[in-house]
């Protein structure tokens, strides 16, 4: 019984740093497409427009949750996996695990993207319009909020058509930032925002892209809790 237990405690530690790793991998990518997208637009003069930018945070976030998915789960988001922390679809001791690969990822990817094109536009750093820093707390909580309640319905709940999700919630995204990216920069995550405000120095109201993701994918989790029973629907 005892060299089992020595095994599996060896076990543990590699299967979660792979999970881990493909958190980094993915959120890199995500980080690397999409604020990559919005420095090209502006090296471009415009070529690939505002929808442009958010079909590929969209499809970037769609394409990623069908390649790693089946091995962490593809959050790429310090919100969402706090919010599956509460609502208990993951294990708390994963979590800093998670995080801390989300945020290495998005940081690599934002390093790799200066020292490529320079600092234009920001490095795709989200800011509220107009310095108007409330109007983009409480806008950027919806979002996250419709964001973590499509994940919930679609990608969680076993009632749901199955292999639709990253469909699902790709299409969310591109929608939320072809309709509010202007106002906010329609980040919905603390770790996108992270990447370019570090290397970029850009910190100005930093602090709205980490509070309202999380308060908005906490809000989902609660409400979509109420909606199944508090979960018990959808295990």
């Amino acid at each position: 019984m005892r060299s089992n237990k020595k095994g599996n405690l060896l076990k543990i530690p590699i299967h979660y740093s792979r999970e881990a790793l493909a958190e980094g991998i993915g959120t890199f990518i995500l980080v690397f497409a999409g604020t990559g997208a919005v420095m090209v637009n502006g090296i471009s003069n415009g070529a690939i427009s505002h929808l442009g930018i958010s079909f590929v945070f969209g499809s970037v976030v769609a394409a990623l949750i069908y390649g790693i998915g089946h091995i962490s789960g593809a959050h790429l988001n310090p919100a969402v996996t706090l919010a599956f922390w509460t609502s208990g679809f993951f294990p708390r001791k994963q979590v800093p695990s998670y995080i801390f690969a989300q945020l290495i990822g998005a940081i690599a990817a934002s390093s790799l993207l200066c020292a490529s094109l320079g600092k234009v536009n920001n490095l795709g750093a989200t800011l509220p319009l107009n310095d108007n820093w409330l109007q983009s707390l409480i806008l950027e909580i919806v979002l996250t909020f419709i964001l973590m309640f499509v994940i919930f319905g679609s990608g969680l709940d076993r009632r749901a058509h199955i292999g639709f999700a990253g469909l699902a919630i790709g299409l969310t995204v591109g929608l939320e930032a072809a309709f509010m990216g202007p106002i906010t920069g329609a980040s919905m995550n603390p770790a996108r925002s992270f990447g370019p405000a570090l290397v970029g120095g850009i910190w100005q109201y930093h602090w709205v892209y980490w509070v309202a993701p999380i308060v908005g994918a906490q809000l989902a989790a609660i409400v979509y809790g109420v909606l199944s029973n508090g979960f018990r629907d959808v295990k």
